[in-house]
């Protein structure tokens, strides 16, 4: 019988013992794939093969594919590269921030949001390489070589070395971060398993014979590799924003950008999450463990993060006109009205008004509303990151110089590359790892002893 508190709600319904969330787990690894698996994972393969010849098409021909010119030497590309960026943050928030404030309810939907970081980082890092034009000439000029291969290029004075270094970094820790969590779940499995699947999932869990003394280093190199995450939340997108705001140009010239841009990419984090969850839970049958509390929660924390959005941007028109610099001021106005007008009201609708919807209890508890707004968001800060890009360099000083910004075929189809790879990552994760993390759910269980389950 499973002991529940007066005060709070469950973080796992329906009674679970054990032994269930062992076989409510482990089931969807050991099934074979059924067909709405199979079907959604050949229509994510497909997008990816489909964009994936826009890629090759860049990479013979040179980012002259792309709609860039003289005026706009960034759009599409670092947008996307943005955007991908902030949909990872939400999984080293969940696993690293509520980890070391002890938020029982990331439990559920901890494993997932890290496997969904490390996907959208591996997006987000094809744009810088794509757009060097001629990657395997250059591309490991961006990292520290020693002098033996001649003088040091390395710029460190470059924003975009600093990226170089965040999004490693990030990447690094957070893959440690997520193969560690998965290793005694490895081995659950393997204890399940026969033949081959046995051999490989034992592999996978590196010999863990859950004793004691394994536990306890378990829990020391979370709670280390946890305190490391952490101020990763804040420098990434920091160092991101630093691209824009170490420049002179009007719109990018501002120090509200590393907070702005790490609240937005926490928004956008946990809007995907959201997508990927409701989805995941329903197909999975993981009703009782990723729950309408689970949802709620972290529909307040989009409105929070949303919100912070909001105050940033009357902040920019407020500094904008307090500065007294026209050309500042020209920028902000030909935001909202300019020939980009769309875009700028498209980003103000999905991430200032839309989320404000979740105050209301009853759209904050509905899976269709929530389901909904999740898209939209993620849709308003890619404009976001549009508008920020493209509507601060189409107008330059002088008239002569400015342009518009189409983009081109190879221009949507590197991003529905990266559309394509993402969803076939996250759909071989949820077929053959296990999606929730069963050692830290069974932590949140509280059972009589007579009724614990191995």
């Amino acid at each position: 019988m499973q002991v529940t508190s007066s005060v709070r709600e469950p973080l796992v319904t329906g009674g679970k013992t054990y032994h269930d969330v062992t076989h409510d787990v482990s089931r969807h690894v050991e099934a074979k794939p059924n067909i709405r698996w199979f079907l959604a994972f050949l229509t994510s393969a497909g997008v990816l093969a489909l964009g994936s010849i826009a890629v090759v098409a860049t990479v013979w021909e040179g980012i002259g594919m792309w709609g860039l010119n003289k005026t706009v030497g960034w759009a599409w590309d670092i947008t996307n590269f943005v955007w991908w960026v902030g949909i990872g943050h939400a999984g080293t928030l969940i696993s690293a921030v509520l980890l070391l404030f002890r938020q029982k309810w990331r439990t559920s939907i901890n494993r997932a949001a890290e496997a969904m970081t490390i996907f959208a980082v591996i997006c987000a890092a094809m744009f810088p390489v794509l757009h060097m034009g001629r990657p395997w000439l250059g591309a490991y000029w961006a990292l520290p070589l020693p002098n033996v291969f001649g003088s040091l290029w390395v710029n460190f004075n470059s924003p975009l070395l600093w990226d170089v270094f965040a999004i490693s970094t990030y990447f690094s820790v957070s893959l440690v971060f997520w193969y560690i969590g998965l290793i005694p779940d490895f081995a659950t499995i393997r204890d399940r398993a026969t033949g081959l699947r046995k051999i490989i999932y034992g592999a996978l869990s590196f010999g863990w014979d859950g004793a004691a003394k394994s536990w306890s280093r378990y829990e020391s190199v979370s709670l280390i590799l946890a305190g490391l995450a952490t101020p990763l939340v804040l420098s990434v997108h920091t160092i991101v924003s630093f691209d824009f705001a170490t420049s002179v140009i009007p719109g990018w010239h501002t120090t509200i950008f590393p907070p702005y841009f790490v609240a937005g990419a926490i928004f956008s984090g946990f809007a995907m999450v959201l997508t990927l969850m409701i989805v995941t839970r329903k197909v999975y049958k993981l009703e009782d463990y990723i729950t309408m509390g689970h949802i709620e929660l972290m529909n307040i924390v989009i409105i929070i993060t949303g919100s912070i959005v909001g105050i940033a941007y009357i902040t920019e028109f407020f500094i904008a006109w307090y500065s007294g610099v026209e050309a500042e001021q020209y920028a902000f106005i030909n935001r909202a009205t300019g020939p980009y007008w769309w875009a700028y009201w498209s980003m103000m609708t999905c991430n200032v008004i839309s989320p404000q919807l979740f105050w209301f209890k009853k759209i904050r508890t509905s899976i269709v509303a929530t389901f909904a707004l999740s898209i939209v968001v993620n849709i308003g800060m890619w404009f976001e990151r549009f508008v920020i890009i493209v509507t601060s360099l189409h107008r330059d000083y002088l008239p002569s110089s400015w342009a518009m910004f189409y983009p081109t075929w190879a221009d949507v189809g590197v991003y529905l590359f990266t559309f394509g790879l993402f969803f076939t990552l996250f759909f071989l994760f949820a077929k053959f790892f296990p999606v929730i993390n069963m050692a830290e759910v069974k932590s949140v269980l509280k059972s009589s002893s007579d009724k614990v389950h191995k």
